[in-house]
């Protein structure tokens, strides 16, 4: 007899998944974020993992990286299914998601939307091919009141305080600086020159200079205008003074230098050098066209961004012609928490949600046992009941793997009492199952 062939249960590079006690915590990480959007009044929506190819190509520059969907037994002949794809971030299905509902939402529309997503890239560290976006964005009929540009990275902050982070970042700037101040400089495509800034980071001013003087044709007068630009850094109104001092003037700029003035005046409660503005940040996404953010890591500054985000003016466009102008950030939860898993900084306890193990003494006493449990349940507590009776010493090993912390001992004949243990002091005391209150 032919025995079954036993396939390699291995991971798949990209798709991350934890043991019970790692995901425990990423769950809890989940419920903090969630609630701090609430308390901020954003709703949650959302949308299916599956958008139509046209809808996900709106944006270009990640169509490339889409898994397309296909029934594996499909017809050759029939490409229907191949039309549709795995959205590859939350921000193209809300697009759809406010144009297609546009007259049943209130504006402004303030949602959060947490999700999976994939991607087909290369996986390396901080990138996945499925990963968890936390997104919130402010979207409104007409116009977006410039005050949301503070209160969305404020709240990022609190979330990111709760979740008790290694000392991170925020670097916030603003597109109007960067196109006000290229138009200042006479420079015919602005945009070309905002995405070659935008790799600053990865490939360092000598890189950038290449691509500003090899590939777009700017002169040395422009060159060096826009290095000194991205240069700059602070926490303050001596960023403006800075950026003024390089002698650039625009109508553009100025309004630029205006929203972001207002930004960093609007945080400066925050604790020092959380919220920083950096010139150099431009977000290559060409939607954007105000304030843009991002967040890195100051222990781990080559770790690709922990958030993003910006405001826009017209992210529905491809979808509806009406003017919605929008502002949104980004958590990137699984880039977050696979490094704090990967650095050991994740704190793991309990394997399983249960608060109590109520222990079967017999196969006689299970159904005393059961009811037990249902009192606890109605009570409030996770309770699980022991699969089968077995020698007490048997029952709480279970439960101190698990990381139980109580185990409730059912009577073990007719004049026995109920009993806890606490399994973390070792104390073993008489209770009820009606009015007993955890420590």
């Amino acid at each position: 007899m032919n025995r079954p062939q036993v396939v390699k249960p291995g991971s798949i590079s990209g798709f991350p998944e934890w043991l019970p006690e790692v995901r425990m915590v990423e769950l809890h990480w989940l419920d903090v974020i969630r609630q701090t959007f609430e308390r901020y009044g954003f709703a949650s929506v959302e949308t299916p993992s599956v958008e139509a190819l046209d809808t996900l190509q709106a944006k270009s520059e990640t169509s490339q990286e889409v898994y397309t969907l296909r029934r594996l037994q499909a017809d050759p002949d029939d490409a229907s299914d191949a039309r549709l794809g795995l959205h590859f971030d939350l921000t193209v299905p809300f697009a759809r998601y406010v144009a297609a509902h546009l007259n049943d939402l209130v504006f402004p529309f303030k949602r959060y939307q947490i999700q999976r997503a994939w991607r087909g890239e290369r996986p390396q560290e901080g990138r996945f091919r499925e990963f968890t976006q936390c997104d919130i964005d402010v979207i409104g009929a007409d116009q977006v009141p410039l005050h949301f540009d503070a209160e969305l990275p404020r709240i990022v902050h609190e979330t990111m305080t709760a979740l008790d982070l290694p000392k991170w970042t925020l670097y916030v700037n603003n597109r109007k600086i960067l196109q006000g101040f290229y138009q200042g400089l006479d420079i015919a495509d602005p945009v070309a020159v905002i995405q070659a800034a935008d790799k600053l980071d990865k490939i360092g001013p000598d890189g950038v200079r290449r691509i500003l003087t090899d590939k777009i044709g700017l002169d040395q007068r422009q060159v060096g205008a826009v290095l000194n630009l991205a240069a700059i850094r602070g926490t303050g109104a001596q960023v403006v003074e800075e950026v003024l001092a390089l002698g650039v003037k625009s109508e553009l700029l100025t309004e630029g230098l205006d929203e972001l003035a207002f930004v960093l005046e609007s945080l400066s409660d925050l604790p020092e050098d959380i919220i920083v503005a950096d010139l150099s940040i431009a977000r290559g996404l060409d939607y954007y066209t105000g304030t843009v953010y991002e967040g890195k890591f100051d222990g781990w500054p080559t770790y690709p961004s922990i958030c993003s985000g910006g405001r826009y003016e017209n992210l529905v466009g491809s979808f509806v012609n009406r003017s919605l102008p929008g502002i949104g950030m980004s958590i990137g939860l699984t880039r977050i928490f696979a490094k704090m898993v990967g650095e050991g900084l994740i704190d793991t306890g309990r394997r399983c949600p249960t608060d109590i193990l109520v222990i079967v003494p017999s196969d006689d006493r299970r159904a005393d046992a059961l009811a037990t449990a249902a009192i606890l349940r109605d009570r409030g507590f996770n309770t699980e009941v022991y699969h089968q009776a077995d020698k007490l010493a048997k029952q709480l090993r279970y439960a101190s793997r698990k990381c139980i912390p109580f185990v409730w001992l059912s009577p073990f004949d007719d004049d026995g009492g109920h009993e806890v243990k606490d399994m973390a002091t070792g104390t073993q005391i008489t209770s009820d199952p009606h009015t007993w209150q955890r420590p």
